[in-house]
């Protein structure tokens, strides 16, 4: 019985990959060799860039290819044939440039392996405001929703420390929270208008409503419950991500709480904060852990170049 066939490529990705082929062969005299294996690396790119809707070399972007070499590297590929993908990549490119199909290489600037690393995703700041608005309503639990994705957008605290959160770590007047992070260090992160309003929506009009439906005697200190008036779990805050995320038409965008803390701390930095003062709020002792933030965006940092720089 033979072995099933791959599926086949997309029609500009096939074509671009067989003048590319013909080019190792002929003109550069590699040998067959090398040139199947180039050819094995290029469709393998491609039926995986596939799944993300891209099927030709015009629409490839470098986080795409970026992303490719680390899930090679992820998924246990020796280092020679992830740097051996690597190159295959980064010479067909070159190729396409040079024969003008391209006016611009997104292979260019691919790090060496060394220099690997999955940088984390963040919502556009739109995209975070339409996961907001999803939660529009003035039932108990849409109240609950919107203060929930408030504070975990508006102040950037872990999913553990939104849930630990009690009455009394909130303080009114000036606007903050008192978050328990990891080695129960403590910190305060200044509340913005939106989620203070939300938060203060919740606490008065909702809150109330649910710890009444609790049967266990005495009401949980935790400032978030569930429908039931108890604590409310990682569980629980999971599925009103992905619920209010499929309303707000980012179902497809796997949108998960630690995305919200990523979104924070990358609009933080665009907007013109101090690495420094986004470490501080995050909770990391580490300043080494708050700086991966600072590649979230090169497109965004190379635009600002431009923009702002005499030699931009």
């Amino acid at each position: 019985m033979s072995a099933p066939s791959s599926p086949a490529l997309p029609a500009p990705a096939h074509e671009s990959i067989e003048e590319f082929i013909f080019h190792l062969g002929l003109v550069r005299g590699l040998s067959p060799r090398t040139v199947a294996a180039y050819r094995g690396d290029l469709e393998a790119l491609y039926r995986q860039l596939a799944r993300r809707g891209i099927s030709g070399p015009a629409q490839v972007t470098t986080p795409a290819l970026r992303d490719y070499l680390i899930r090679l590297h992820e998924a246990g590929r020796q280092p020679a044939s992830v740097a051996r993908a690597r190159s295959a990549i980064r010479t067909y490119f070159a190729f396409l440039l040079d024969e003008g199909v391209l006016g611009s290489d997104p292979a260019a600037e691919l790090p060496a392996p060394s220099g690997w690393q999955r940088i984390p995703r963040a919502l556009a700041p739109e995209e975070a405001a339409q996961l907001i608005e999803a939660t529009a309503g003035e039932g108990p639990l849409d109240l609950r929703d919107r203060a929930l994705l408030e504070l975990a957008y508006g102040t950037g605290a872990r999913v553990s420390e939104l849930l630990g959160l009690t009455l009394g770590a909130i303080q009114w007047d000036e606007a903050l929270l008192r978050l328990t992070g990891k080695g129960r260090r403590v910190r305060l992160v200044p509340l913005g208008r939106p989620a203070l309003a939300a938060l203060l929506a919740y606490s008065e009009r909702a809150r109330p409503q649910l710890a009444g439906r609790r049967k266990q005697a005495g009401t949980a200190p935790e400032v978030f419950l569930n429908a039931r008036g108890g604590p409310l779990s990682r569980m629980g805050f999971w599925k009103i991500l992905r619920k209010r995320a499929a309303a707000a038409g980012l179902g497809d965008r796997r949108v998960h709480p630690h995305l919200l803390r990523h979104s924070y701390a990358t609009h933080l930095l665009h907007g013109g904060a101090s690495l420094r003062v986004v470490q501080e709020l995050l909770g990391h002792v580490r300043l080494a852990t708050t700086q991966v933030y600072t590649s979230v965006d090169a497109a965004y940092l190379q635009s600002m170049h431009r923009r702002y720089h005499p030699r931009g």
